[in-house]
């Protein structure tokens, strides 16, 4: 089933929700308005839909292969590659002083999305390599910069994250991978590293390593790791590749999907290269401050992974419209037909079909108005301005990486279902999407490490103060919708005060038990976030529906505007009230949690 890009609806999330316009008077981005961003995004999906989508079930069934220490991309991939590097799709959101392109970042969100939609296996590479671009430049020296930045902007090298060993899962504080200072400043690095995607492939001419490791005298536990880039290849004086590096791939993953993307076992220091025994790396600014910097990789994937969630969701969610549209079976339950049917006429089948496009549509938005905070933390002259927007990209992180994660397994879950049996079987493709985003709420921090973060961090840190500013915008909605006129609108004004009001409770709750009954709290901590993020989506789609009743009332644009206003209804008849389940769990549920003695599991 062919994929297309969600084209209309980013531009519409872009222009009305997200303030393009606004990022548009920052001063380095006057250039990227909404004739910039719909030539993008139409570039984009021409790309995506026919060189990327095409390779997303070959991939899954022959994804490649390792022997030795070498692996090869899946067929195609290599060549894929090659064309999205000479797009510039790569540098899309760098800076232009390294070779990228400098488009704000609520343009690339629409460009990822169409990557991950196509081919999320495939996706993975350019997005850590965005990432660790992301990461050199807040932490690397000049000269670092200068070496790697501009070859991995051009799609010549690729980058990797590598934090986890195998007695250290998402507890860094345990990591032994080991850096030992030599006289020209460079570091010989020894230890294993886990599940490194795209740790090794063919598919760049080199491959830049960012390693989380300890110098001998580093006190223990977080405060003392250190960031390495460690490449692959030696990088000689004029650029070129050099020697081969002590980096060797032990092995590749079999994997329950993304199985297109080589997922390494990564062994630094084993004698398999050609500089002996100990593999070469270099500090990225200071020694022990290693996990900071490598927070601003985590927090870009953050971003990038829950992008993964929404468009691996749309993929699915197209699937399964074409293939209600097509399938026919059974009379309609209101006879409005006098025989069999698509499936589409029937009621369940739209439920589920509106289920998927609302969590979509809604997840979307949200991504989007977190990118337009992001651009103007990072970009807007006023200070004040700018820090702001930055607790507002902070705190809506979490939400967009663990909600819309969590509901691609609905989401993908409900494709299958949509197709009946014939989901369960591989060859109509439903089950691929339900496989492939199965690991989004795992990877780049569980569910539970986003939970715990919001409620930590992000929420009780300041006594819930950022938490309640939010809540005071979704009442001014509430209120501008309670004003119209329709049926819609009166109805998602009062689901979203309903909404809002269990999430004040939950704020206060946790900022009232945070210390004083912790286990109470972090046992509620994914149903808060799930809570919050409900919330937020659905503020977001509230303040669509104002916009598309505005439109619908000029003639602009009928049909979308239409379906705008139903999938907003039906979000908050269908979706927002799950709001006061989620809170009554973690207000009276916490102690049920804990209660069962652990001999007794």
């Amino acid at each position: 089933m062919t994929y297309r890009a969600p084209v209309k609806d980013q531009l519409f999330c872009m222009k009305e929700l997200a303030g393009l316009d606004k990022i548009a008077q920052i001063p380095g981005f006057e250039d990227a308005g909404l004739e910039t961003a719909q030539a993008v995004l139409e570039e984009s999906a021409k790309f995506n839909e026919a060189v990327v989508a095409p390779l997303n079930w070959s991939g899954d069934q022959d994804h490649g292969s390792w022997d030795n220490g070498v692996v090869r991309a899946a067929k195609g991939f290599k060549e894929a590659y090659r064309l999205l590097a000479e797009g510039g799709w790569q540098g899309l959101q760098q800076p232009a002083e390294f070779g990228g392109q400098g488009l704000p970042k609520t343009i690339g969100t629409a460009c990822i999305e169409h990557t991950t939609a196509a081919n999320l296996s495939f996706s993975l590479c350019s997005i850590l390599t965005g990432g660790a671009i992301e990461a050199l430049l807040t932490g690397g020296s000049e000269a670092l910069k200068k070496r790697y930045i501009p070859r991995m902007i051009e799609g010549a090298w690729t980058g990797t994250m590598n934090l986890t060993e195998p007695q250290a899962g998402s507890d860094l504080s345990l990591v032994r991978s080991k850096a030992v200072k030599q006289d020209d400043d460079s570091y010989r690095i020894w230890g294993q590293k886990i599940y490194i995607t795209y740790g090794e492939h063919d598919m760049s001419e080199n491959i830049v390593h960012l390693v989380l490791a300890r110098t001998p005298d580093a006190p223990e536990g977080v405060k003392g790791i250190s960031l390495f880039v460690v490449p692959k290849f030696l990088v000689n004086d004029d650029g070129s590749n050099g020697k081969r590096n002590d980096v060797y791939c032990a092995s590749i993953e079999e994997k329950l999907g993304i199985k297109a993307s080589p997922t390494a076992v990564l062994l630094f220091g084993d004698d398999k290269g050609e500089v002996g025994a100990g593999a070469i790396g270099h500090l990225v600014g200071e020694e022990n401050r290693g996990l900071e910097y490598m927070f601003i990789m985590m927090n870009a994937a953050r971003f990038d992974v829950g992008l993964q969630g929404i468009g691996v969701s749309e993929r699915a969610y197209q699937h399964a419209v074409s293939y209600a549209k097509d399938r026919v079976q059974s009379r309609p339950v209101d006879g409005s037909q006098p025989g069999s049917a698509a499936i589409i006429h029937h009621p369940d089948v739209k439920r589920m079909l509106m289920t998927m496009r609302a969590l979509i549509e809604g997840a979307r938005a949200m991504a989007f108005v977190g990118a337009s905070a992001y651009d103007t933390a990072h970009h807007h002259p006023d200070k004040d301005v700018a820090k702001q927007a930055q607790a507002v990209y902070e705190f809506l992180v979490p939400l967009i990486k663990g909600y819309a994660t969590e509901n691609s397994i609905e989401i993908t879950s409900l494709g299958v279902q949509v197709h009946g049996g014939m989901g369960f079987i591989e060859e109509t493709g439903a089950a691929q999407y339900y496989r492939d985003a199965r690991i989004l709420p795992i990877y780049e921090g569980t569910t539970a490490i986003q939970a715990n973060d919001l409620v930590g961090r992000k929420t009780s840190r300041d006594g819930g103060a950022l938490a309640k500013a939010i809540a005071a915008q979704i009442a001014d909605t509430e209120s501008q919708l309670a004003q119209r006129d329709s049926v819609a609108a009166k109805n998602l004004a009062k689901r979203l005060k309903v909404a809002r009001e269990a999430f004040l409770q939950v704020v206060d709750f946790v900022v009232a038990n945070v210390r004083t009954r912790p286990n109470a709290v972090f046992a509620g901590s994914v149903p808060y976030l799930m809570l919050t993020a409900n919330l937020v989506s659905g503020w977001q789609l509230g303040r669509a529906l104002l916009i598309a009743e505005d439109r619908l009332q000029s003639g602009e644009d009928v049909d979308f505007m239409k379906a705008k206003i139903a999938t907003a209804s039906f979000y908050g008849d269908h979706i927002l009230p799950r709001i006061g389940g989620l809170r009554d769990s973690i207000l009276e549920g916490g102690d049920s949690v804990t209660a069962m003695a652990l001999d007794s599991f």
